[in-house]
């Protein structure tokens, strides 16, 4: 059995072999809104200071999607590029003994990332295939939206336990990094059943790495985050389409619901959508990518999560469109969590496993309210075309939806959110 899913990936994305646009770049904000941002920042900031978290989110208000692709223009000169990092670049070079010149470099740049600069570097070898790496130059201004510390150790540390590029080295304003020959997944990839099983065990393996510090969970208090930074940037007839007034207490009844005893907690993706995960077709292994959401959560929640994003697909002509058809049945979500809690060797109990999916399906209200929330943010600090508001809807409507039959409380669903009809851009 597959997923039902019918709708292809674009065929102009097709021929594309390593990736596609990448999903945390930071585009843009409106200079009218700047005070409204430092003061979410600020308050994110606090949390993790005072919670002692080893957070590494980059801001709610970013395009979702991942990867990069070569723009095709390749530059020879190099002169971009940092003198530390071409010392570290030709020096490992020299090291690999197949490189036919190591000062002989290419430096082609990728698409995509709006954050950093990012280049692939590429040798001539004797070989038939030519040597590659990756050089990520960190942009100026981004400790506004993430804390680069973190997301350097949070990168170093997974680099070093196998779950993502490898480090080569590291220069004062960058990296460079193990170029992954392997392709982005694609929206139709997460219905395939063989891939599916990969990203079950990848999800498993990721979730028991024991990362450095405080293993507390953050969910909560970035929903409250979130909230706050939401509420700072809405007009009153945009808060209240959204009931955001009524989202504090939404949280704290998912939060006194969800948090049972007895749950697992590990070090969760948090965003675990297509264009985050690579499979090396050949080797068939799934490399999990792009850190800035992670952090210690309710495995469930991560499951949860990477189900809601079997309803995204992000290169179509309506990107911001939902279609919750997509969402796996039962029987699909029981494999899964089968192949998830089986993927180390054990062989889970009935009891174990169906407790597993109930507890996802109760998740999937707290991952339609963060990204809701993330869209309203993103609508008011982002230029892309994307339609942040609909998307936001779509979320929020589900929530609603189905909060009644997931934790068998009574609500009526918002007037702003009871029909197709989407709620009005910002002009």
């Amino acid at each position: 059995m597959t997923y039902p899913c019918q709708r292809p990936i674009l065929a102009t994305f097709d021929h594309l072999k390593y990736s596609i646009p990448e999903r945390r770049a930071v585009w843009g904000h409106k200079t009218t809104n700047f005070f409204s941002i430092i003061q979410f920042f600020e308050i994110r900031a606090s949390l993790s200071k005072n919670f002692n978290l080893f957070e590494k989110i980059s801001p709610p208000f970013v395009l979702r999607f991942g990867g990069f692709f070569a723009m095709g223009a390749v530059d020879n000169k190099a002169g971009r590029l940092p003198g530390e990092a071409k010392r570290i670049l030709q020096s490992l070079a020299s090291s690999w003994g197949d490189v036919i010149d190591s000062d002989a470099l290419q430096v082609i740049p990728l698409k995509g990332a709006m954050t950093n600069e990012v280049y692939q570097i590429k040798w001539p070898t004797n070989r038939e295939q030519s040597r590659k790496v990756l050089v990520r130059i960190y942009g100026d201004g981004v400790e506004i939206f993430f804390d680069r510390n973190n997301e350097i150790q949070t990168f170093e540390f997974i680099s070093k336990h196998g779950q993502g590029p490898r480090l080569l080295g590291r220069f004062p304003n960058g990296r460079i990094e193990e170029f992954i020959h392997a392709r982005t997944l694609s929206a139709s990839d997460l219905c395939d059943q063989d891939i599916s099983t990969l990203i079950a065990a990848k999800m498993k393996e990721f979730h028991d790495l024991d990362m450095p510090g405080r293993k507390n969970v953050f969910l909560w208090d970035r929903l409250r985050n979130w909230l706050r930074a939401a509420k700072s940037l809405s007009p009153p007839e945009e808060a209240g389409a959204f009931l955001l007034d009524a989202l504090e207490d939404e949280i704290s009844i998912l939060e006194k619901n969800l948090s049972v005893d007895n749950q697992r907690i590990g070090f969760c993706h948090n965003d675990l959508q297509y264009g985050n995960i690579m499979i090396d077709e050949e080797m068939r292994s799934i490399t999990i990518i792009d850190y800035e959401y992670a952090s210690y959560n309710p495995v469930a929640y991560d499951i949860a999560n990477h189900f809601c994003e079997m309803a995204a697909d992000y290169h179509t002509e309506t990107p911001h469109i939902l279609d919750f058809s997509k969402y796996p049945g039962l029987g699909e979500r029981q494999r899964f969590v089968r192949m998830y809690l089986s993927s180390s060797g054990d062989q889970p109990s009935d009891l174990e496993m169906d407790q597993l999916v109930q507890d996802v399906e109760k998740y999937t209200l707290a991952s339609h309210l963060l990204w809701g929330l993330w869209g309203i943010i993103s609508e008011h600090v982002n230029e892309i075309d994307f339609d942040y508001m609909e998307y936001a809807r779509q979320r929020f409507r589900q929530y609603w939806l189905r909060k009644p039959e997931l934790l068998g409380s009574s609500g009526a669903m918002p007037a702003g959110l009871a029909d197709d009809s989407p709620i009005s851009a910002r002009t």
